[in-house]
Order: structure tokens, then C-alpha cells, then sequence
């Protein structure tokens, strides 16, 4: 079989080797330098630089007109390229995840639509355009966020607290910014614990899934550089039901799933979903806690059709894993001093996995919750998921990044 993978996501968050059989299948990964540096040296593979000036779809579409070959399986792993492997699979007649149904689980204001019509309880939102002409006038009481209706990593979100402001704030933001305003949407504001659900669907039909909670927030790590992490906790049958329920509305019927809710009480309100798995060290604590490793399972359903429910294992969960990622792109010095209050927890009996960048590194320019690149990240393993809260938040409170009052940042 000729696979062509739209490759952007390190290879060593993917392992692409444990679900593709690279002696059996001519494999080709198409990607910017910096992604192709990262696939193993002895790996067999036909490796194709693209210059990274246009989208991947495009970019794919010149090197096939310049060599021409036609592909059984086109797949992309990375959220930002979802989208130009569904295109690139249409345009060459390739089995797989229609553009119709990629859209429907990247676009925020079309997922949040047909999770609605399946009587699941959503935010109320409309797109920034709609917004824009009833001049602030919406439908709910509180505050508001706006945010890209196809974004990922929380990147050019923002939370509009005062109801009387927030249309001066938002109006004022896209004229400042000169945003798109056909890219953007607006949605209530809905304060609760924020959880994501995790795992692999085949045929519609949940496979495995995990329930975690985060400790912070996206935002707060992108925006005001606070840590972030999550740990899991039980499963109860009603939040797998919703779960199977949510997928289906957004026709997420094949592969990994990162889905996000918002509780209200044991009640989630649907936030957004993904076909894809989830980033920082989710796959890692996924894997700790049941065996299974979610790229490979997926890339296994995209190729072979189908995984064998049976290995996948019955046994529950091993409760207790959790993971944390200090941010550096918010800090004010660009080099790495090292951290403040970490000891302790340097020597935790609790830690699985530290993982620190050296004093004198350059610390990243963007947001990542890669251990590869993030300042600290790290997992942790306790007797019992509340314990594994109360550690990452006692971690959060006392560790932060060392600044270096000597030198100009």
C-alpha cells in the first residue's frame, strides 16, 4: 500500500513506526525541514521537504504535478492539516474522511450546530458577523468569548467579562488587529471545571476512552503563562453516553478524539471537539494508565480498516496519572534561568516523568505543551486522582520560572 502522510507533528509524539508497517508499506512523508528533521534516520520512508510558504495542500499538489503517483491512504495527524489531507483525498479519489465531514469537527460554529440539533446542550454562540450587526444585543446575560471559529490551542481567544464592554472590546480588537470577521465567532461564557474526554471510535463505536480534568486552563497558558495540566478521573456510563453522542452528531465515526466539555455539576455543556489526539503528554498518560497507544490504534483504523477490539484489553484503567507543562513563551527573558521552588519536586515519589530544558536554552517564541520544548513538563502518578490534583496544584503554586535580574531580557 502507498501512504502519503501530511507530516507536521514531531515524529516522536506520533511513533508512526508502532502503527505502520514501514517494510511492508512505501510510505511518504511530505513536510516543512523542520518536520522531516525529525523522522528517524534508519527509518524506511521516501522523505519530501515542501517549502512551508503555502498551505499543504497546495504544496502537495505542486511536487504531484512535478511527480506524478497516485496514493491508497492520505492521512495528517496534526489538527492544522486535517483539512488539506480531506481536500488532497478528494482530489485524487482516495478512501477516507470526506472534506464535509473533517469540516464539521474543525468548524466551531458548524460542530456546536449539529451537537445542538442532537438535543445536546452547547454555549449559546453565532458567528462574530452576526454579532457585529445586533451591535452587542445577544442572548445571554454574561460574559463573552471570542474566538477563531477553526482554531486550535486557544490562540486568539479572548474573554469579555462586562456584558456593557464587551462589544466596544470586541469591536475595538478587530479593527486593532484587522481579524477576519468571517473566521471568527462569539459565544457565551460558561464558568465551570473543564474537562476532556479521550480515546478511539471505529464505526461509530467508542473503543476505549479516558475522562481527565484539567488543572488551568488553555487561555491562562497562552495568554497569561500560567501552568497547565490534567488528571484523569472515572468514566461514569452517562458521560460515555454523551460522549458516543457528541461524536456522532459531529460524524466523528474513525480514529482518536479529544473532546472537550464544560461541567456544569455531573452535566457537561458541549466546548469543542477534534479528530485527533490530544497534545502535551495526553497519549504518554493515556498509554500509563491503559495500555494502549492512541496514534497507533488510529493510524491502524486509517490503514488496515479496522483494530481488533479484543486487544485492546478489558481491564479498567489505572487511575492516577496526570500531567503538567510550564509555559516559557510568555516569559520575559528569552533564556532559560532555570526554576524556583522545584526541588521537592524534582524528588517527588510521585514523578514518572521531569523533563527540564538545560539552564542557557532559549526558551521557545510560541505556544507549545511539548516536553521537547516547553521549559517543564512532566507526569505524576498517586494512590488516587484527587491526591493527583491537589500535587499538581500544590506544584503550581510554588514552582515558576527563574528570572535573571542581572541581564537585559
Amino acid at each position: 500500500m502507498k501512504i502519503l502522510i501530511l507530516h507536521r507533528v514531531p515524529y516522536p509524539r506520533i511513533e508512526y513506526h508502532r502503527g505502520i508497517n514501514h517494510d511492508l508499506h512505501d510510505v511518504t512523508y511530505l513536510g516543512k525541514q523542520a518536520a522531516i528533521d525529525t523522522l528517524p534516520s534508519d527509518l524506511r520512508c521516501h522523505r519530501v521537504t515542501r517549502p512551508g510558504v503555502a498551505s499543504a495542500y497546495d504544496e502537495a499538489q505542486q511536487w504531484l504535478a512535478q511527480f506524478p503517483q497516485q496514493f491508497d491512504r492520505i492521512i495528517s495527524m496534526s489538527e492544522y492539516e486535517l483539512l488539506d489531507a480531506a481536500r488532497l483525498r478528494e482530489a485524487l479519489n482516495v478512501e477516507g474522511a470526506s472534506l464535509a465531514a473533517v469540516n464539521l469537527a474543525r468548524n466551531k460554529l458548524d460542530m456546536k450546530a449539529a451537537v445542538e440539533a442532537k438535543n445536546l446542550r452547547v454555549p449559546r454562540f453565532m458567528a462574530l458577523e452576526r454579532y457585529l450587526a445586533l451591535e452587542g444585543q445577544v442572548p445571554w446575560p454574561g460574559a463573552t468569548v471570542l474566538k477563531p471559529h477553526s482554531g486550535a490551542s486557544s490562540m486568539d481567544v479572548s474573554i469579555h467579562q462586562h456584558p456593557a464592554l464587551a462589544f466596544d472590546e470586541i469591536t475595538r480588537k478587530v479593527s486593532e488587529l484587522s481579524l477576519r470577521i468571517d473566521e471568527f465567532q462569539v459565544e457565551e461564557f460558561i464558568s465551570g471545571p473543564i474537562r476532556h474526554f479521550d480515546g478511539l471510535v471505529q464505526n461509530g463505536r467508542i473503543l476505549t476512552l479516558l475522562s481527565s480534568q484539567y488543572v488551568g486552563t488553555c487561555l491562562d497558558y497562552m495568554e497569561r503563562g500560567h501552568p497547565l495540566g490534567s488528571w484523569h478521573l472515572e468514566t461514569t456510563a452517562p458521560i460515555q453516553a454523551w460522549v458516543s453522542a457528541a461524536l456522532d452528531a459531529v460524524q466523528i465515526h474513525n480514529g482518536a478524539f479529544h473532546l472537550e466539555a464544560i461541567m456544569e455539576g455531573d452535566n457537561p455543556v458541549f466546548l469543542e471537539v477534534g479528530n485527533r489526539v490530544g497534545g502535551a503528554d495526553v497519549v504518554a498518560t493515556y498509554e500509563l494508565a491503559t495500555g494502549i497507544h492512541l496514534p497507533s490504534l488510529e493510524l491502524r483504523i486509517h490503514v488496515e480498516g479496522e483494530v481488533d477490539s479484543a486487544s485492546l484489553g478489558q481491564q479498567a484503567p489505572n487511575l492516577g496519572f496526570g500531567w503538567f507543562v510550564f509555559p516559557g513563551h510568555t516569559h520575559p527573558q528569552r533564556i532559560y534561568q532555570g526554576l524556583e521552588g522545584a526541588d521537592e519536586f524534582r524528588a517527588s515519589p510521585a514523578i514518572v516523568q521531569w523533563n527540564e530544558l538545560a539552564t542557557g536554552t532559549l526558551l521557545p517564541g510560541h505556544v507549545t505543551y511539548s516536553a521537547f520544548e516547553a521549559p517543564l513538563a512532566g507526569i505524576v502518578k498517586t494512590a488516587d486522582p484527587q491526591q493527583t490534583k491537589a500535587w499538581m496544584q500544590t506544584l503550581f503554586s510554588r514552582v515558576y520560572l527563574a528570572e535573571n535580574l542581572t541581564c537585559v531580557a
